[in-house]
């Protein structure tokens, strides 16, 4: 076995492992990163001229929006949060198209702005009870948000 093909599969454990350990809050937070990751390696591509890389770069990145992100809204329990949620993933598929059509680096920098806010988003309500005890001292804890699970029900 070469080296490259050990990290490979090194790093495949390792995101098993984080998947089959994680919370539902906590896999969101996975495909954001996930996406933001593979809208970098378009990037990356873009700026190689590596047009294979950066086809398959895109197309995970929609994959993760599309069959994971927005796959996984609840829109029967998340109303018009989870409708335009919904929208906005539709609406990053169809950039990182164009995206892909032009080598138009400023649009997956769009792409990724948008997928940044969304995960901090995302990360800044997590459940205290799903945080890990010696990241925050009791005394900052944020408050427990409504129920972040009205919008991602499906996970």
């Amino acid at each position: 076995m070469n080296t490259t093909t050990a990290i490979k599969s090194y790093a495949k454990i390792g995101i098993e492992s984080g998947v089959n350990a994680a919370d539902p809050h906590k896999l969101i937070s996975m495909l954001y990163q996930g996406a933001l990751l593979a809208v970098a390696n378009a990037k990356n591509g873009i700026l190689r001229k590596d047009i294979t890389g950066k086809g398959a770069a895109i197309s995970k990145a929609i994959s993760i929006i599309d069959e994971g992100l927005n796959a996984s809204l609840d829109k029967n329990v998340g109303g018009e949060l989870a409708h335009n949620l919904s929208s906005l993933y539709e609406y990053m598929t169809v950039r990182l198209i164009t995206a892909n059509l032009k080598n138009d680096t400023a649009i997956l920098d769009e792409v990724a702005r948008l997928l940044a806010d969304l995960k901090d988003a995302w990360d800044s309500i997590r459940p205290p009870a799903a945080q890990p005890v010696a990241t925050q001292p009791a005394a900052v804890q944020p408050r427990p948000a409504a129920n972040p699970q009205l919008v991602y029900g499906r996970v």
